[in-house]
């Protein structure tokens, strides 16, 4: 087990970090004990205050359980845990997981494609222009840096005009992931002039009340962006 380094995060982050990424890739099971807390700190060069903090977030994500006297046993992530365990799945020490990664962009499209349709009968007259004037202003971003923001706030718009509320709190997932790994995201703006049109469309279609135009537009435009990103990545 690698020891802990303190640089910009805290030492608690690290520890956190180690054995959530232990857990999830296998090398501790489900129904595995986990060492002792002591034994923990001592394999990590860690004080005990770090270690006893970071299982309390493993706990939080359902990762591992406590027992009086039974010490920390580890549960199955896939049965118990939730979306919260989204962002340690997808990014590990090494970057982007292309696996992961993959199942991620395929349930990102299914629901966009969805909301896109929703949005079509549900949105505000203010919720249709804000997404034409966001598909323009990516159209005119003066950066993939700038078009980035401005694409997961399109899509968070689009969310919040399907009213749908548990779309809603998956897009707030997906946010945490996107966000804190903006450059490793960027492929999905690349070429963004092949893809503008796409924004448009549904936007308009968004506007329009025409459901199965703001879907398609949607789908396609969310295909491209994941062959892109996988693309990059392989």
């Amino acid at each position: 087990m690698p020891k802990v380094t303190v640089e910009r995060s805290r030492v608690s982050d690290q520890v956190f970090g180690i054995l959530s990424r232990e857990i999830l890739s296998g090398r501790y099971p489900a129904g595995e004990l986990l060492p002792t807390q002591r034994r923990l700190a001592a394999d990590l060069g860690v004080n005990m205050t770090s270690v006893r903090e970071a299982v309390k977030r493993l706990e939080q994500l359902r990762l591992v359980e406590s027992r009086q006297g039974e010490g920390m046993r580890v549960r199955d992530w896939r049965s118990n845990s939730g979306l919260d365990v989204l962002v340690h799945l997808v990014v590990g020490p090494s970057g982007l997981n292309p696996q992961m990664l993959g199942a991620v962009l395929e349930a990102r499209r299914l629901m966009l494609t969805e909301a896109a349709r929703l949005a079509a009968d549900r949105r505000s007259e203010e919720q249709a222009e804000l997404l034409v004037e966001l598909a323009d202003r990516i159209a005119a971003a003066g950066s993939i840096e700038e078009a980035q923001l401005l694409d997961f706030a399109f899509f968070a718009e689009l969310v919040q005009a399907a009213g749908n509320v548990v779309f809603v709190l998956i897009t707030n997932s997906i946010r945490d992931l996107y966000l804190q790994n903006a450059e490793a995201f960027l492929p999905l703006l690349e070429d963004r002039a092949s893809l503008v049109r796409h924004y448009r469309t549904a936007a308009l279609a968004v506007r329009g009340r025409d459901p199965a135009r703001a879907a398609g537009a949607v789908r396609r435009l969310a295909e491209e962006q994941e062959r892109r990103l996988l693309e990059a990545l392989s």
